[in-house]
């Protein structure tokens, strides 16, 4: 079955889960319900809270309701009739303000409402099913109730959001059950704080507290960037956190981004906490006067201290944040050399995937409705970006209105352990920030020209990057990136002596040690070493002493294997330097 069908689907399954509540509460008022990855969703505001048995009552109507074969029917209204229409539905109203007065540059789009049968009546865009025994009865599921603020706003009211899920297939649908129940075994939050990585508090939402344990995983990645960077001729810089509001109006943002910034008055002048670097980046550019020799000038602020004000009711994890440290670069290039400089990244994502054992795809994303700029511009930019994909021979998934509002952008998508997908690294093209900051070099001839501006981020954010590795590792980080990379248990006090004289070596080479007491038994310590997901467990006893060896336990591994301190420091020091995964 194609996509565009499956997606009619569940869209067509958010109008029957809608239908279904109305018939057990004729009082619901609806928000929205949307087609999401792997299923849907829908809002509503009712005179009680939901449960688990609701939704498996939900389920059955709806699967009465795809028995019964409802037929899909649409048309336009104008807004004076839609209002009629939904009069006592305070969010459709509200939605239908919205379409009637869209914001600016934002093209007016008309009204529609569809008919379910003559059971439901919605306003929607549209794309459904035209009959309900066209979706397989088996291949759904709710699987969830969340509380959602009000388009995302924790100023509106909070509504009660029901997930489901769709397939092709029962199948299709067990299979990624079982991935979710998988799934939550590796959620970060949970395993951040059974882990000691990092914390959350309400002091400030959406910002995250780094733990010593953490940290050490923020620092392996950053010294992995700030190598890679170097090997590349990237110069380092650092920027402001906090510039007036006249930087972001010349680069565009503050017209796209405004709602989504933090800023504040400032001895009569407006300040930006800084919601991305590339504009200040410009003006280190500007500093001086380029030539064609010169370039590509590559600047890199691996370590970007980003703030954005996300709604409250979307924060989550190290996901979503306010606070965020972007390892971002800009590349400022001729014509001739945007081939070879995005081949670069490309080569640059493609090792750090590798490392972490994540497979990779590509996606071009274009124009977006949203854009600014001369549109002849970004013609050449997208074309640019596919004809370098094409040349490379590299197979990519187009998202149509999907670029960065001053460029087109491919976007690669890492695959985790599980199956899912996660859009991290980033690589822009952008001729337009160039032109709205006069930024020149001069050819061989002497003349002014501009340069091309690359934006890219290899990691997308620290904290958005190390999420995905926690769940992709389930915690069982490869033993470069671990915390604690070896902990060593003295079977007894008698070998405590020897034990620290193990300890002390390994600390010296570089070694992320750690000596745990002998006050507990021998198979408690085990255990706990084991749910901390250290990777080697050194045990030392009376024969490891007299013969200078260790009794190591590989992680998830019962059998032990016996070797000296230096066999086994070549061992480790091996697998750190290759970054084994």
């Amino acid at each position: 079955m194609k996509k565009n069908n499956l997606e009619n689907i569940r869209h067509s399954l958010a109008h029957l889960l809608a239908a279904a509540v109305l018939e057990r509460f004729p009082g619901a008022k609806f928000g929205i319900g949307p087609v999401i990855e792997n299923g849907f969703y829908y809002d509503f505001s009712l005179p009680r809270n939901l449960t688990p048995n609701d939704l498996k009552d939900f389920e059955g109507s709806m699967r009465k309701f795809i028995k019964d074969g409802l037929t899909f029917s649409g048309k336009k209204v104008a807004p004076a009739e839609a209002r009629r229409i939904f009069k006592d539905q305070q969010f459709k109203l509200e939605l239908i303000k919205d379409f009637a007065h869209p914001p600016k540059g934002v093209k007016k789009q008309p009204l529609t409402v569809y008919k379910t049968g003559k059971i439901f009546l919605d306003l929607c865009r549209g794309g459904h099913v035209r009959n309900t025994k066209e979706i397989n009865a088996d291949a759904f599921k709710l699987v969830k109730i969340a509380g959602a603020y009000w388009k995302g706003d924790e100023k509106k009211p909070q509504l009660q959001r029901v997930y489901g899920l769709a397939f092709n297939n029962k199948k299709e649908l067990n299979e990624y059950l079982k991935m979710m129940e998988e799934a939550e075994k590796r959620d970060h939050r949970l395993l951040g704080q059974k882990l000691d990585l990092f914390s959350q508090h309400e002091v400030s939402p959406g910002a995250i507290f780094w733990h010593p344990k953490g940290m050490v995983i923020w620092k392996e990645l950053e010294n992995f960037i700030r190598q890679k960077n170097e090997a590349l001729n990237y110069g380092e810089v650092s920027t402001p956190v906090m510039v007036k509001k006249g930087l972001y109006e010349k680069s565009g943002h503050w017209q796209y981004y405004k709602e989504n910034g933090f800023w504040f008055d400032v001895d009569n002048e407006t300040y930006v906490l800084k919601p991305m670097n590339c504009p200040e980046g410009t003006l280190i550019y500007s500093n001086v006067k380029r030539s064609y020799r010169d370039l590509p000038i590559k600047l890199a602020e691996p370590t970007g201290r980003l703030h954005r004000n996300e709604l409250r009711g979307v924060l989550g994890g190290l996901f979503r944040v306010r606070q965020f440290t972007q390892d971002d670069a800009h590349v400022f290039c001729r014509p001739d050399q945007i081939e070879q400089e995005i081949f670069s990244l490309i080569s640059y994502a493609k090792e750090l995937y590798k490392i972490v054992n994540m497979p990779i795809s590509f996606k071009l994303a274009t124009k977006p409705d949203k854009a600014m700029g001369n549109p002849k511009l970004w013609t050449k930019a997208e074309q640019a970006l596919k004809d370098v994909l094409k040349k490379l021979k590299i197979p990519y998934e187009l998202k149509p209105k999907d670029g960065a509002f001053y460029g087109p952008k491919i976007d690669i998508h890492a695959k985790d352990a599980i199956g899912r997908e996660h859009q991290l690294s980033t690589i822009q093209l952008d001729f337009q920030m160039p032109e709205r900051f006069k930024l020149e070099y001069t050819d061989e001839k002497g003349k002014p020209q501009r340069p091309i501006m690359i934006h890219r981020a290899i990691l997308g954010s620290f904290e958005r990057f190390i999420g995905v590795l926690i769940e992709h590792f389930a915690g069982d980080f490869p033993t470069w990136l671990s915390p604690v990379q070896v902990k060593i248990l003295a079977v007894s006090d008698k070998q405590d002596a020897y034990a620290k004289d193990v300890f002390e070596l390994l600390k010296n080479r570089g070694i992320r040690v750690e000596l745990a007491p002998s006050n507990e038994t021998l198979g408690k310590r085990i255990r706990e070493a084991e749910l901390e997901k250290v990777p080697y467990v050194l045990v030392v006893g009376d024969k490891e002493k007299s013969a200078n060896t260790v009794s190591i336990r590989k992680r998830h591994i019962k059998d032990m294997i016996v070797e000296s301190v230096p066999e086994f420091l070549d061992q480790i020091k091996k697998e750190i330097n290759e970054k084994t995964a």
